[in-house]
């Protein structure tokens, strides 16, 4: 991979291809083949951040092949999420202390946690205690893509002072992710008082009528809150992934 993007500077610099050019050939160069698995080596320059491996279904050997080869291509920070806690097991035989494992999140971290660059505070609330697993796969996943992050669990509408003595907090949040089951109600509730983008994330928490997260999902669809989003029920990775990408914005544009 280096030497193919040395070639595309070498070119540039003798004046055989342009910027424009060279960009879009970095952008489509190889990724790396290893059978099971084609490991995306670009996805840093096209879309600013690296491939993460979701845990589901993969041996713990395919897990640590795919670590070698990012590792090689020098990916500093490795997220995996959905990661078991017997899978994560296998991999501190090989990397110990180095991986970070958060059981309630099921989240794996390789490699240290990058300096916050983002444009402000991201805040990850729930609206119970049993909204915490989705939280905090949101809330480390926004961590480890550069941002500061303030947790705000069991703020919902059930006891909503909880949530107001928190206003100064949520009015300057540059994101807001509101995760809750049952009816959803959170998200149309911090969507009405902020001036920020929300990003609701529906759990399948709740009894027998929520459906396993499906009446928070169509209830946070229906908000009469302007800008509030939703992602899938239980998607606590893409509600931080999502915020990450809000935050850094105009980052992005200087």
């Amino acid at each position: 991979m280096n030497k193919d993007i040395r070639a595309i500077l070498e070119a540039v610099q003798a004046g055989n291809l342009s910027a424009d050019e060279a960009m879009h050939k970095l952008k489509i160069l190889p990724f790396e083949d290893i059978g099971f698995a084609k490991v995306d080596l670009h996805r840093p320059l096209r879309q600013g951040i690296a491939e993460v491996i979701y845990g589901a279904g993969k041996t713990p050997e395919q897990i640590l092949d795919i670590i070698e080869v990012m590792q090689k291509n020098g990916q500093a920070t490795v997220l995996i999420t959905k990661l078991t806690q017997k899978t994560a097991d296998v991999l501190q035989k090989s990397f110990g202390k180095k991986l970070d494992y958060h059981a309630e999140a099921k989240i794996g971290i390789l490699g240290e946690l990058p300096r916050p660059d983002g444009l402000g505070k991201i805040i990850v609330a729930t609206g119970g205690t049993s909204d915490i697993p989705v939280a905090e796969e949101a809330a480390l996943t926004a961590e480890v893509l550069g941002n500061e992050v303030t947790r705000l669990y069991d703020v919902g509408v059930a006891g909503l002072h909880r949530l107001l003595a928190h206003l100064d907090e949520i009015m300057n949040a540059a994101v807001i992710i509101a995760i809750a089951g049952m009816e959803g109600a959170l998200a149309s509730v911090i969507g009405g008082l902020v001036d920020c983008p929300v990003i609701a994330v529906p759990t399948s928490v709740g009894y027998g009528a929520s459906f396993n997260g499906l009446s928070a999902l169509l209830s946070m669809l229906n908000s009469c809150a302007s800008g509030v989003s939703v992602v899938n029920i239980d998607n606590g990775f893409g509600a931080g992934y999502l915020a990450s990408l809000i935050n850094h914005m105009e980052a992005k544009s200087k």
